[in-house]
């Protein structure tokens, strides 16, 4: 089994590597690693969990470190990584700081939701990567507080996410501003869906493709459950569902930022801690509760699609669809917390009549056999209902006949086997998730916390 010692990097990335406890690359590193060290172009399909964000950070750090104008720091930053939440742009800094904690190399994080003061401050104090959603960079380039002049390295995260929010226009500003000339570029995707590759030709030379699982597959490790019931009493079959055990934590999926707020009502007037996260809440509000629910204050965390993707959460049991996602693909996504790094998980949905077309498209799509499990006292008395809108997604391009996504699987991530780089271990908070005294002044809280407490500032890896 390769080593990440055999791959070449440079000593302080090793160093750091060590001192987190990781020892060989997963696939998707093995594959892009070597690649990204020899300056290639990549488009890499993997998606979270697989150890994705290590597979551009370490060969970025090694470039860099590598690079002889940086024995001189510049002002302007070397590297640009876009993202399409800011959830994942802290969590791909944290990861930035953790391993480089060695190199000397400093990195901000910028995003909206918070004021652009400390992200100003840490720009003109000069950093070598930039890790940015795409409208708050348009923001400091309209404001001329960000010089993109000297960026050598592209990394475009979640790509197919951020054309799924419409960020294609923003992105095109911005590499419209980069220099074209020996521009370093890698790509990374749920798929290679079509727009993806399209994508690709526009902004990536002779680019080498890495993937390591097959397209909508999800993880062996997660149980599906499927349960019947009106919609009348799904709040009641959730409640009944989270007091088996009110111990165990639960990512819990709404349609709607209303419905969110509304179902956190709920359960806390029965006793659940509980938080909600979505669009609507300012960066400060989603910051505390994904925090709080990291570090186990928070039992349950209802949240809509915005935090599907990207979110590192510590050995997540269980996952529950409240309402089926509208887009197929998302349900992959969504259950793609749990069962990872190892462990098993459960994705338990709760399905009402009208959502029957939903359902369909998420069993051609996923090519499971999703079987409807009844609930005593719960079972669903109304008949699947299947209304226009339902039939459009059904055949439209982003149901079961279209541009599709999955979870890949963890490649030797079974008991016993070791444990690689930006897997989240069972009992962690990810990369980055760490005291800052134990680890020589390289660490930080997780990185949702970090992205709360800086409100994108800089931070200097070793410092």
């Amino acid at each position: 089994m390769t080593t990440f010692a055999q791959l070449g990097l440079a000593p302080e990335i090793l160093r750091a590597l060590v001192a987190k406890g990781y020892e060989n690359p997963t696939p998707i590193q093995a594959q892009a690693i070597p690649a990204a060290m020899q300056g290639r172009d990549i488009l890499g399909a993997a998606q979270t969990g697989t150890g994705k964000t290590a597979g551009f950070a370490l060969p970025l750090l090694h470039r860099l470190l590598s690079s002889k104008a940086q024995l001189v720091r510049q002002r302007a930053p070397r590297a640009l990584v876009l993202t399409p939440t800011r959830e994942l742009a802290a969590q791909v800094e944290e990861s930035f700081r953790t391993y480089g904690a060695y190199t000397g190399l400093a990195s901000t994080v910028i995003f909206g939701g918070v004021g652009m003061g400390n992200q100003i401050t840490a720009l003109r104090q000069g950093v070598d990567i930039i890790i940015a959603t795409p409208g708050r960079l348009l923001d400091h380039m309209q404001q001329r507080t960000v010089d993109l002049s000297k960026i050598d390295t592209l990394i475009l995260d979640e790509a197919d996410r951020m054309l799924d929010m419409g960020f294609l226009p923003s992105i095109k500003r911005v590499l419209a501003a980069l220099p074209k000339q020996n521009r370093h570029t890698m790509l990374f995707s749920a798929t290679f869906a079509p727009e993806i590759r399209e994508l690709a030709k526009q902004f990536l030379r002779d680019p080498i493709e890495v993937q390591v699982a097959p397209q909508n597959c999800t993880t062996a490790l997660v149980e599906h459950r499927m349960h019947p019931v009106d919609l009348d009493q799904k709040k009641d079959l959730l409640i009944d569902l989270l007091a088996k055990d009110s111990r165990i934590q639960s990512l819990i999926f709404t349609r709607t930022k209303h419905g969110a707020d509304k179902l956190v009502k709920s359960l806390e007037v029965i006793g659940f801690k509980a938080a909600a996260i979505h669009g609507n809440k300012s960066q400060g509000a989603r910051t505390r509760a994904l925090a709080d629910f990291k570090s186990g204050k928070v039992t349950h965390l209802v949240a809509t699609d915005i935090a599907a993707r990207g979110l590192d959460i510590k050995e997540l049991p269980v996952v529950y669809n409240y309402d089926l996602p509208m887009i197929a693909e998302d349900y992959v996504h969504r259950i793609g917390r749990t069962g990872r790094a190892g462990s098993n998980g459960v994705a338990i949905s709760l399905v009402a009549p009208e959502d029957h077309g939903l359902l369909r498209d998420i069993r051609n799509l996923t090519r499971r056999d999703l079987v409807l499990e009844p609930v005593a006292g719960f079972a669903s008395t109304g008949k699947p209902i299947f209304t226009k809108p339902q039939m459009r997604q059904a055949r439209g391009p982003r149901g079961h006949g279209g541009a599709s996504t999955g979870q890949a699987p963890r490649s030797g991530a079974g008991a016993g086997a070791p444990r690689p780089v930006g897997a989240t271990r069972p009992g962690s908070a990810g990369p980055g998730g760490f005291n800052r005294n134990r680890q020589g002044g390289a660490g930080g809280r997780a990185s949702a916390g970090a992205g709360g407490r800086t409100g994108g500032g800089q931070r200097r890896s070793g410092s």
